[in-house]
């Protein structure tokens, strides 16, 4: 989209959202006095020290030190760049973000391209509910009211009709001036190559449309009412929709309230409808596709919960086992999946006209955790009284578990798998090691390579022992000597940090050891934010710095695999300073003088521990002289 955002306009903005709200959507808050308190969602506690003021519209920890407004939040919490979460705060008002300064004329044209599909789409949303009303609507008034739809459900989701006629809908757009091309364009017409002639794509059909988050129609599902096929037929892939993207329904489960705990994820647009008449109105479905990541990506930005729901039949349990493998890499600490599934024969419209509201909330509360379902999936076919079934059902989970993120969830899976196979947790990490190094052997390396990537290190200097140096310290083992001509040893040290943030405890309280290089700034401020926040995730820590140039070089670490047993991690690390110690004993003054000259005369701009020291150096070096 073109153009910045005024300033004013985010000032008003925020004056104009509730901190409280957007923040206890995500997080569980209990008023405390004037204040809202609760735990602090970018660190692991146990007890509250994350606050919200409603008078100063602000949130602050007073464990890890995370603080701002709702803006912040969000760009914090959900990982949303700056402009989207000024678009997810404006579209809570339902206004438009302003852009100035705008001087990228095919920006422009894109952005009033999409603004003229938008509208084209509103249209012809508005076309088809007026047609619903009409004599030629009746078929669907009837087809809608024999499913059991409320006039105020069918408002609610504003649900229209298509003439039978080939061009209804084109003629009603043709007379306001609109090209056919643009309604090709746009999914409205259909346009035959063979004989040049457009005609509307839907026909003589229930209509459903599809929305933002916003609220703006973007794309059309539209229902037969007889046993023609297709049952359903979707808009195609245009400017403005996307179906690996969006999901019906989720703006209206928005709307319903503004503090959803958790969303249910049904099959089609009758299951959503049906179960909002029963009073159930946390329900989206997927638009002919799989669940995909960035469906579950937008869904886990709302909520902190999804529930799949899916028949009880073999087709039913095999897409149940697509959604687990989209899932996996998604579940950071504080987000949770489950699945349910139904009796066979059954969809959620048929069973909540049965079984009623309540019985099929209760159904979604009991709904199977993640973990049982990996863990039934893992051993089916496979009896776990033999060794080798044990053996193929922990092999089937690991390999499940390489694709969960550090975390919570992934230590207790760890000590289910455990108690379920008979094996170690240490037996287990090793397995892991393995099959994960065996995965990034056969991947391409990394593509951020810092400046002093092989210099630094050099193959003969690597201090390379399975045992400990002369002073007791661990050193580097010999598979880090190979890490360390990839990684400089100051980057080695950042990552080792990021993939096991708890090993901050074993480097020494002050940071003498660290030498002046380009990582070193981010070195530092990720000690100190892991010394406060005693954090235990990798995505938590990425969250604090997302957006920004430090965020781009800790992804990129946190995709490259470690490649060594967990147990060695801590050696490895007490290794690496040592040998940064070895080489600041054998390092002058002058050298060090230099070299902070060098980078200050590079460009790169010296934090206060490194004028600090710089300052020390230069009356250390007069004196001598």
């Amino acid at each position: 989209m073109a153009g910045q955002i005024p300033q004013r306009f985010i000032d008003d903005l925020l004056g104009r959202v509730d901190v409280v709200e957007v923040v206890g959507e995500r997080v569980q808050l209990k008023k405390a006095g004037r204040n809202y308190a609760g735990l602090c969602p970018f660190h692991q506690e146990k007890s509250p020290s994350f606050t919200v003021s409603a008078d100063k519209q602000f949130y602050h920890c007073f464990g890890c030190g995370a603080h701002g407004n709702a803006l912040r939040f969000l760009m914090e919490y959900d990982k949303l760049p700056f402009p989207e979460a000024v678009e997810q705060l404006a579209g809570r008002l339902g206004i438009e973000v302003p852009r100035e300064g705008a001087d990228d004329p095919r920006a422009q044209q894109r952005e009033k391209k999409r603004k003229e599909g938008v509208n084209l789409l509103e249209v012809a949303a508005s076309f088809y509910r007026e047609r619903l009303k009409m004599q030629e609507g009746q078929s669907a008034q009837r087809y809608l009211q024999g499913r059991g739809l409320s006039p105020e459900v069918v408002s609610t989701y504003g649900i229209g009709y298509a003439p039978g006629g080939w061009e209804a809908l084109k003629q009603h757009l043709s007379a306001k001036g609109i090209g056919e091309s643009v309604q090709v364009e746009y999914g409205l017409l259909i346009h035959r190559e063979d004989t040049g002639r457009t005609y509307d794509r839907f026909r003589d059909r229930v209509m459903f449309p599809i929305r933002d988050l916003r609220g703006r129609t973007i794309a059309f599902g539209g229902r037969v009412m007889g046993d023609e096929q297709p049952k359903y037929l979707n808009s195609p892939e245009t400017p403005v929709f996307h179906k690996g993207r969006e999901l019906y329904g989720l703006y209206e489960a928005r709307q319903s309230s503004s503090k959803l705990e958790q969303l249910v994820i049904v099959e089609g647009y009758m299951d959503v409808v049906a179960l909002a008449q029963y009073g159930i109105h946390n329900a989206v479905a997927t638009l002919g596709t799989a669940t995909t990541e960035d469906h579950l990506s937008r869904l886990f930005r709302v909520v902190s919960r999804v529930v799949f729901c899916f028949d009880g039949d073999r087709a039913g349990r095999q897409a149940a086992s697509r959604a687990l493998e989209t899932a996996l890499p998604l579940m950071i600490d504080g987000r949770e999946a489950r699945f349910l599934f139904l009796p066979e024969g059954d969809d959620p419209d048929t069973l909540v006209r049965r079984e009623g509201s309540e019985a099929f909330q209760d159904r979604v509360t009991c709904a199977m955790p993640l973990s049982e379902f990996l863990f039934e999936q893992a051993a089916q076919g496979r009896d776990l009284n033999t060794v080798e079934g044990r053996e193929r059902f922990a092999s089937q989970v690991l390999e499940a578990l390489s694709k969960v993120p550090e975390g919570m969830l992934k230590s207790l899976l760890f000590e289910a798998l455990a108690k379920r196979s008979g094996l170690a947790q240490a037996q287990l990490h090793v397995l892991l090691e393995k099959r994960v190094s065996a995965a990034a052997a056969r991947k391409a390396p990394a593509d951020w390579e810092p400046v002093e990537a092989v210099a630094e290190v050099p193959m003969q200097e690597a201090p390379v022992s399975t045992g400990r140096a002369a002073s007791g310290r661990p050193t580097v083992s010999a598979r880090s000597q190979h890490s360390a001509q990839v990684l400089s040893t100051v980057a080695r040290i950042v990552q080792l940090l990021l993939h096991e943030p708890t090993l901050v405890s074993a480097l020494p309280d002050t940071l003498d050891w660290l030498p002046e290089s380009d990582e070193t700034p981010l070195c530092r401020e990720l000690i100190a934010l892991l010394r406060a926040g005693r954090y235990r995730s990798p995505q938590v820590v990425l969250a604090h710095f997302q957006g920004s140039h430090e965020g781009q070089m800790l992804a990129t670490l946190a995709k490259r695999e470690l490649l060594i047993p967990k147990a060695t991690r801590e050696a490895e690390l007490e290794g690496l300073v040592e040998h940064l110690l070895d080489r600041q004993r054998k390092r002058s003054p002058q050298d060090e003088y230099d070299a902070l000259l060098n980078l200050e005369r590079s460009g790169q701009k010296l934090d206060k521990a490194q004028r600090q020291r710089l300052a020390s150096l230069v009356m250390e070096l007069a004196q001598r002289h």
